[in-house]
């Protein structure tokens, strides 16, 4: 066990979170990297892997007295598009709120904030974040530069665990249903993606799957 983890109960609370907006390309890199990573690890009860979607606040309860926050997400670094960068500590909060670019973000940076008012903020905390190349696509899925990150933000977050916290999970041999463990599978990136029809066809201002439902 490293040196610096904090026990609570048998249990070190280290949560990889993944949020975004799966609607918006680019903007659901989060929520697909921990899709992938919860397809290929198995975790003990001292990691949790989760999709926070757009949730905000109603994560709140969540998030209260953590040993470790890794937040992955898609990000306005500032950088080349399709870059992976790692933050940490009071850097997150402060790059999460410099350049915002979707409304997910804005309530993110008020958990976080509210998180430590109430003297409940994680004890450590991560970013990594990936450069998008786009976020105005309705409906569609990453593009083809920011899906080739998944895996490598994948592996930032496994090097996070092993060598800050001495975490190390167990490769599955067999991977699971799409989108086990952390969303239902209608929403699994295979799915969705497959399920969208061809840009030719596509409804450019909106998925017509959605559309549909709402009755627009």
């Amino acid at each position: 066990m490293a040196a610096d983890a904090v026990l609570y109960g048998n249990e070190r609370k280290i949560l990889v979170l993944g949020i975004g907006n799966i609607l918006w390309a680019d903007e659901g890199f989060g929520v697909r990297a921990v899709e992938h990573l919860a397809a290929h690890y198995s975790f003990g009860p001292d990691v949790q892997i989760m999709d926070g979607g757009t949730q905000g606040l109603y994560l709140l309860p969540v998030l209260e007295d953590l040993e470790t926050l890794i937040i992955v997400d898609a990000i306005d670094f500032g950088l080349a598009p399709a870059t992976l960068h790692h933050v940490e500590g009071s850097a997150v909060p402060a790059t999460i709120g410099a350049r915002k670019m979707s409304l997910h973000q804005t309530g993110f940076q008020e958990v976080l904030a509210l998180l430590e008012l109430r003297g409940h903020a994680p004890r450590a905390i991560h970013l990594v974040g990936v450069q998008p190349v786009t976020m105005q696509d309705y409906g569609g899925g990453l593009t083809e530069a920011v899906a080739r990150q998944v895996p490598h933000a994948v592996h930032m977050v496994l090097e996070l665990l092993a060598q800050r916290y001495g975490v190390c999970p167990t490769p599955l041999q067999h991977a699971p249903a799409p989108g086990a463990g952390v969303m239902t599978q209608a929403v699994a990136r295979t799915a969705y993606e497959q399920g969208r029809p061809s840009e030719e066809l596509a409804c450019r201002y909106g998925d017509e799957r959605v559309l549909a439902r709402s009755g627009v």
